[in-house]
């Protein structure tokens, strides 16, 4: 019996026997149900979105992923203002390519437009859960492919077990872009076993070209996983092979230049994005991390290394194993420590995070070290379950990793039981009898310890997220509102509409519509937010996250002629897109935001208080970009400041019309400039009109630029109003930078085109294109090479033997391809 538990056929080679294909493709959707099913019970429990009153409005799901996927129901459905190449909604007009490639490139996130718009925060909810059981799926069809010996419902579970990790539901949940990366381990390690085979080398490439399209970031991380796994793989049965070590690199290359029209825009616009945080990385404490790996427990800078118990035990009880081969034994042995150790040393960490430590969470490659912990599991069930010495062993593994982590202040109460809880059942479920009769009371005991741990972790880590992260309100009647109403007034292109304050996420131009100046990414253009800084606005995330400046001279220079105030839309006086001003030098931006603006004005609007207090009739506006607190003018409503780098800046902010004389206006204390200007709105209507009299009559923005058509021939410098971000060309050539914005010389001119290009797209496109031809090249040697053997006689001889063996299926061998041990 023993030899039979330990002899594993290899997996199904196309045209086997049917049923090892249905009993596959059973696992692999039962291992998605289990996945799904243990998300939405954590959901339900904690009583959370879409199951309970709790929302899910946390960090960058509300601020990022939910606008835009918002933005690309639009985009599917006719309704954005821009394309694939540049967005006219956020940021004054932004390249829209790298945020597409960094936040929606998912092969999945177009499913979104099949909700109604309303419905964006289910829609994404939805596409979260499918990615989870997707991920599991396809680690049961690869664990299956590896070796079918164990029962059909062990891949099933490890598949669910890995999808469940608590990476996933503690950090993918509310990252959902990273989900792909959990995809993406499974198949690419896929791949790998294509190389190693010397098979399927067609949909190898493309299966690396859709996982680096989809996210390329994790699957950056997946892809050294996924090599990590074929040198064990290949250390494990026998040794490497510099072939298929050059067949894996060979292929990883093609897939990955095949997705470089996405890539090489993503990558060049991070290089031209605001900076973020620059920080050194800290290593957590060992307890601390150890913690991670029981189930309920949450942390942000701590590893989320939770895997089930069942995965837990099988992994550990491997290296106890005499009846697996020792190379494959110690193999699998030694990665999975390695890796976690890799996790907690400096130039490795850097390895793994494309050498930076990341704004966030330091341990977003967590997802790589459960796979492997889920492959080594079922390397040792390939072989049969564990005798009772190698579990005893296994077991108490677990315990001492367990009471490393009791110090540990992650490691609860609740968290401790539960994970005793779990390792007591799956090791009396492993220890019945290896009779049919208690297969099923060891499937449920294994199943319900999984799903049980698994949801608790969602729960726990629901709660968590809303106890610890910053939150914000859910889409709901009140937006739906807003968002009408910015319709209801929108004008564009002959003006911007503006979704103003208070904010509801980062990106609300994309949730609520209008074309504003907020905007949220990790492609913020630096040019961007120094424009935004030196004119008075205000930003968080130090310096990505811009914020919409609601100032009548910023409003009229960038054409924005409606916006969101106080609970309604008002009307503002604008100027078009494109302005000629007088030829000459460029304004150069001082500290002063009051003058900032009038140099990119033309005019004087601003008038400086007479002791502390402005001329009646104007309107008071404050610069206290470090203070925080509430100032006020009068009997006038309070205005509240949220200021303090090098994180959060608060903007230029109207106080209110002067109402008498002397009237002083109270500011909150604290360090920093607090400056008063004093806007005259007769200066300002004035300097508008002077502007409009050689401004385009007309401007067309399209999906990739725009057309500006003037009265009568002017001479002058021509000024859009859009950020100076690189890829704009005007007349054939690039523009100058205006003060922030691009601008070119006319002479006559009656017309005005531009166009905007992302940079890395063309260089994108001609190594994709190389890649095609490489890959058409190698596909021809390869079918001449064929063509030449079969016309052989002793290959055809060959040839009728592997019909043979193909049509009778796989024989019987242990995993690692050795002889099966005589009885």
């Amino acid at each position: 019996m023993r030899t039979a538990l330990r002899i594993a056929p290899r997996a199904e080679a196309p045209g086997a026997p049917a049923a090892p294909r249905r009993a596959t493709a059973a696992a692999s959707a039962l291992a998605g149900l289990l996945a799904v099913a243990a998300v939405c019970a954590g959901d339900a429990a904690a009583r959370i979105f879409p199951f309970g009153p709790r929302h899910r409005s946390v960090n960058d799901l509300a601020n990022q992923f939910v606008p835009f996927h918002a933005h690309l129901w639009d985009l599917l459905r006719g309704r954005a203002d821009g394309g694939l190449l540049l967005d006219w909604r956020a940021g004054w007009g932004t390249s829209f390519l790298p945020d597409y490639g960094t936040y929606l490139s998912s092969p999945l996130a177009p499913l979104v437009a099949l909700a109604p718009r309303a419905d964006i925060e289910y829609a994404v909810y939805a596409l979260t859960v499918l990615k989870t059981a997707l991920a599991a799926a396809a680690t049961a069809f690869l664990l299956r492919r590896l070796s079918t010996a164990p029962a059909w419902w062990w891949p099933a579970l490890l598949g669910a077990g890995y999808a469940l990790c608590g990476w996933s539901v503690t950090e993918g949940a509310y990252n959902p872009m990273w989900l792909d990366g959990l995809i993406a381990f499974p198949l690419l390690c896929l791949v790998a076993e294509w190389a190693r085979e010397g098979r399927r080398p067609l949909p190898a490439v493309l299966t690396v070209t859709v996982c680096w399209t989809a996210n390329f970031y994790t699957a950056y991380m997946a892809t050294l996983g996924a090599a990590l796994f074929l040198l064990a793989r290949l250390a494990g049965t026998g040794g490497l092979r510099p072939r298929v070590l050059l067949r894996a690199a060979a292929t990883t290359a093609l897939g990955v230049g095949l997705a470089a029209p996405v890539l090489a825009p993503v990558l060049l616009s991070t290089r031209q994005a605001y900076p973020g945080v620059v920080r050194d990385f800290d290593a957590a404490g060992a307890a601390d991390a150890l913690a991670r790996l029981l189930p309920g427990t949450y942390g942000f800078a701590t590893p989320a290394a939770f895997v089930a118990t069942p995965v837990l035990l099988l992994a550990a009880s491997l290296a106890f194993r005499r009846d697996v081969p020792g190379r494959e034994r110690w193999v699998w042995t030694g990665i999975v420590p390695g890796v976690a150790l890799s996790l907690q040393w400096g130039p490795t960490h850097l390895v793994w995070h494309l050498f930076a430590t990341p704004n966030g969470s330091p341990y977003r490659q967590t997802f790589v070290l459960a796979g492997l912990l889920v492959i080594a599991a079922h390397t040792g069930l390939a072989h049969g379950l564990p005798g009772r010495r190698a579990l005893a062993a296994g077991g108490t593994v677990v315990l001492a990793l367990t009471a490393v982590a009791v110090p540990s202040p992650l490691a609860t109460r609740p968290a401790l039981l539960l994970a005793l809880a779990g390792l007591a059942a799956t090791a009396g479920a492993l220890a019945l009898p290896r009779r049919r009769r208690y297969a099923v009371l060891a499937a449920l005991l294994v199943t319900g310890t999984l799903l049980g741990q698994a949801a608790a972790t969602t729960a726990y880590a629901d709660r968590g997220r809303l106890a610890h992260l910053d939150d914000h309100p859910p889409y709901g009647p009140e937006q739906e509102r807003r968002a009408a109403a910015l319709a209801a007034a929108d004008g564009w292109p002959a003006y911007r509409t503006d979704s103003g304050l208070p904010r509801v996420a980062g990106n609300d131009p994309l949730l609520l519509g209008g074309q504003g100046a907020a905007y949220y990414s990790s492609h913020t253009p630096a040019v961007l937010t120094e424009l935004l800084t030196a004119l008075g606005g205000g930003w968080t995330s130090r310096g990505r996250a811009l914020q919409s400046l609601d100032n009548p001279v910023v409003d009229a220079l960038f054409g924005v002629g409606a916006r969101w105030r106080d609970g309604e839309v008002v009307r503002t006086a604008a100027l078009p897109l494109v302005t000629v001003r007088p030829p000459g030098p460029a304004p150069a931006f001082g500290p002063s935001p009051f003058r900032n603006q009038e140099l990119l004005l033309g005019a004087r609007v601003y008038t400086a208080p007479a002791a502390g207090a402005c001329p009646v009739g104007t309107e008071v506006f404050l610069w206290a970009p470090e203070r925080t607190g509430e100032a006020r003018l009068g009997a006038a409503p309070p205005v509240r400041l949220l200021g303090g780098g090098p994180r959060r800046r608060a903007a230029m902010t109207s106080l209110g019309v002067q109402p008498a004389p002397g009237v002083r206006p109270v500011v909150p204390p604290g360090r920093g400039p607090a400056a008063l200007g004093c806007l005259d709105p007769g200066r300002l209507r004035a300097a508008v009109a002077a502007l409009r009299t050689r401004a385009a009559v007309t401007v067309e923005p399209t999906a990739t630029g725009l057309t500006a058509r003037f009265a009568e021939p002017v001479t002058g410098t021509a000024v859009v109003a859009v950020p100076a971000i690189p890829g704009w060309t005007c007349q054939g050539r690039r523009p100058e930078p205006y003060a922030g914005l691009p601008a070119v010389p006319l002479t006559g001119a009656t017309t005005l085109s531009c166009s905007f290009r992302p940079p890395g797209l063309l260089p994108g496109l001609a190594v994709a294109g190389a890649s095609v031809l490489a890959l058409a090249g190698l596909a021809t040697v390869q079918r001449r090479r064929d063509r030449r053997t079969s016309s052989t006689p002793a290959a055809a001889q060959s040839a009728a033997t592997a019909a043979a063996v193909w049509t009778a299926g796989p024989a019987p061998l242990s995993a690692s391809s050795s002889p099966p041990p005589s009885p």
